[in-house]
């Protein structure tokens, strides 16, 4: 059983121990041999994911491309031992000049900003994945599609499944629900071998619903529970999670529900950091009597339980606010029920 530090104090524990590999991941890694192409590798995932992939399998080529406009970034990955590309993945010239690669996770997405730039949003989550389906036809893909296209459900009933009907609300989901039936489309028409990742919500340090409503308690802030209740799976698992996937991708585009087991409590969650910090949680707001959430059974079933347990994540996350440190300024807007973000 993996033994956990009691407390994440810097950024160099904390994508340390996100990228540590297990022997399930190494064992699916083995099975899908060739390089690993992740396109869209500079966002919040995907260089913890990329460390991830070469840590378990140190000999493979795992290249990253981005258009790394954070600072740094690429010369830190570069030190992992990841070749990193640069590219716009739009420009369709740029797309077939990348290398090709057996293996490919496919990460850009657009999602903040999706309600007031339509036409960017639908590029992003539609018109791209059909470019990557048809440039690396032959590959595996493991792609990220999100919960929420699906429905709000009740808050008892476990979350929706994957049989639930999709009902997308707003620009955000409706496209990336597209993204899903684009890649379905390739292992349709062209038999490109295809599995897609529907999360919901991953768990960093710096960023993450634990972390939103963490800042809000310790500032004394009052904590919105009009979406009183989440679900949340840590980073490292839902990383080494979408690499196994690349083991199971097939011409019928398995999609499945990638999150812990908890319906989690936003009052709850604000209480136990309330605890943690010695003060209060106010709140605006109640709890509405259903909420997104997903049911990730399938996924379980597929790669086992989350190796991060829930309150080692809220014992993480306390001591990182309480103690400064850095957030990546990017809030997940889990409270939003309308789909407009």
């Amino acid at each position: 059983m993996q033994a956990w530090p009691d407390h994440i104090l810097d950024e160099a524990t904390l994508e340390e121990v996100m990228t540590r590999p297990d022997p399930a991941l190494v064992a699916d890694l083995a099975a899908t041999p060739g390089d690993i192409l992740v396109l869209g590798a500079a966002g919040k995932m995907g260089p913890t994911l990329c460390r991830l992939a070469k840590r378990a399998d140190p000999a493979r080529r795992v290249i990253a491309v981005a258009r790394w406009s954070e600072p740094g970034l690429r010369a830190r990955m570069e030190g992992w031992g990841i070749e990193c590309l640069s590219a716009d993945l739009m420009d369709r010239a740029a797309l077939a000049a990348l290398p090709d690669a057996p293996n490919v996770i496919f990460m850009a997405a657009r999602k903040f900003g999706s309600s007031s730039q339509q036409e960017l949003t639908w590029a992003m989550n539609v018109l791209l994945p059909n470019l990557v389906a048809e440039r690396y036809a032959g590959s595996r893909i493991v792609f990220f599609s999100t919960g929420n296209i699906m429905p709000l459900v009740p808050v008892g009933s476990g979350g929706a499944d994957e049989a639930t009907e999709p009902s997308p609300a707003g620009d955000y989901a409706a496209s990336c629900l597209g993204r899903e039936r684009v890649f379905q489309h390739a292992g349709a028409a062209r038999g490109t071998a295809c599995f897609g990742i529907r999360l919901n919500y991953a768990i960093d340090l710096r960023y993450g619903v634990l972390h939103d409503v963490a800042t809000k308690v310790f500032a004394g802030t009052p904590v919105p529970l009009r979406m009183g209740h989440a679900n949340v799976i840590w980073q490292g698992d839902a990383n080494a999670w979408t690499l196994r996937g690349l083991r199971h991708a097939g011409a019928a585009c398995p999609i499945v529900n990638v999150t812990g087991p908890e319906t989690l409590s936003i009052r709850w969650l604000a209480g136990q950091f309330a605890q943690r910090f010695g003060r209060e949680a106010s709140f605006v707001g109640e709890e509405a009597p259903d909420a997104l959430l997903s049911n990730a059974g399938r996924a379980f079933q597929l790669f086992g339980y989350p190796r991060v347990p829930l309150l080692q994540l809220v014992d993480w996350v306390a001591g990182w606010v309480a103690q400064g440190g850095r957030a990546l300024g990017k809030p997940t807007k889990f409270e939003v029920r309308d789909g407009r973000f």
